[in-house]
Parts: C-alpha cells; structure tokens; sequence
C-alpha cells in the first residue's frame, strides 16, 4: 500500500505518477519495469517516489489494484442492468470487460502481462491476492440470472462456469499475440465462448 504521503499529494500530482507506472508496468511487465524511466515519465526524483512507495513491488501492486477497481466499477455497472439466462449474463459480461479494454488498451496489456504465467514469484503473488474478485464475480452472475432450472446443484454448476471461463481465458492470453488487434481478440472470444456455452446449455438445464 502507498504511504500516507501519497494520498496527501495533490491530485495531479497523483495522477502523473499512477499513469507513470501504469504505462510503464504495461509495456515492460513487472520484471522489466524500469523506476527510473516512471520518475522521468511522472517528472519526479527517484528519491520522492520511495516516499510514497515502500519499493517497485508495491507500487506494482498499487497499480493493479488501481486498474482492476476500475475494471470491476465498470463491470458491476454492466452487471447491475441484464436479467436473463445465466448464459446470456456472461456473454453480456465477457463483452462488456473487452468494450473496456479496448477502451483503455495500456489496462488491458497491463492485465495480460500480470496474468501471463511466467512462473515467477511476482506472477504467483498476483494470482494469490485476485483469485477471491474473480469467484466473487462468478457467484454474481449467478445470483443475478433468472436461469432454467438446472440439472446440478447451484455450486456444482458455478465450479464449471469457472472453470471454463479461466480456462478460455488463459489460452487467449497465451495467444494474444497471434491476432493483430485486440477487436480480432474479441470477436474470436466471443465466438469460442459461445460455442461452449451451446454445449454447456444441453449438459445443464433440465
């Protein structure tokens, strides 16, 4: 977390150092991050910047928690308008988080570079402190969907919606770089996602 310093900065200020990191942590990931080249971008001193971090990793952390709040406003904004079939809520959903990256491209590459597994210790920090938001969401779009009656126990059906929705998410991430543009990313998401939910649908409705 920042110390209390930060928060005392004008907001200005503020927010030449978290577009600083953000644009930073996005284009070289955490390992290749350079605090010299954020202080230079926020026209900061070095030694200012670790009066308001305690080091690069907590700035990091500082700048992930920064985007996903912003990420998960936006989302719960999108989630608070459908009712439907749980299905139909996820799709909703899947579309709405690509609108926002697309929307704000160094968040979305800053996201891809944190959950790419490159089994460093960083990496395995980040899934450990974000892996509770992501079921916190799942158990949301469950709760809110005016769904068919289910073959399966409510939490049984949950664990699969999970499980597909990482797993489709991770193979795009692992090959985001074979698609020229992220709209190219969406659309083909967009299409896979609702191929398994077609075969989601026959296994889990009565």
């Amino acid at each position: 977390m920042p110390k209390k310093l930060f928060y005392q900065l004008d907001m200005d200020k503020r927010n030449r150092i978290i577009k600083a990191g953000l644009s930073e942590f996005a284009q070289y990931g955490y390992n290749e991050a350079s605090t010299n080249r954020i202080v230079k971008k926020a026209s900061i001193s070095k030694g200012s910047l670790f009066k308001y971090f305690a080091n690069k990793e907590d700035l990091y952390f500082y700048i992930l928690d920064y985007v996903i709040d912003d990420l998960v406003k936006n989302l719960k904004g999108e989630l608070s308008k459908p009712e439907g079939d749980i299905f139909e809520i996820i799709l909703i959903y899947a579309e709405a988080e690509f609108n926002w990256y697309i929307e704000n491209i160094d968040n979305y590459n800053l996201l891809k570079r944190a959950f790419s597994d490159d089994s460093s210790n960083i990496y395995k920090k980040t899934i450990e402190r974000y892996k509770l938001i992501k079921e916190l969401f799942c158990y949301k779009l469950l709760e809110d969907s005016k769904t068919q009656v289910l073959k399966w126990e409510n939490e049984k059906v949950l664990n699969v919606l999970k499980w597909v929705l990482e797993g489709l998410n991770a193979k795009f991430i692992k090959e985001s770089g074979q698609y020229s543009n992220i709209n190219d990313i969406k659309d083909c998401y967009l299409e896979e996602l609702k191929k398994y939910i077609e075969m989601l649908k026959k296994g889990l409705y009565e």
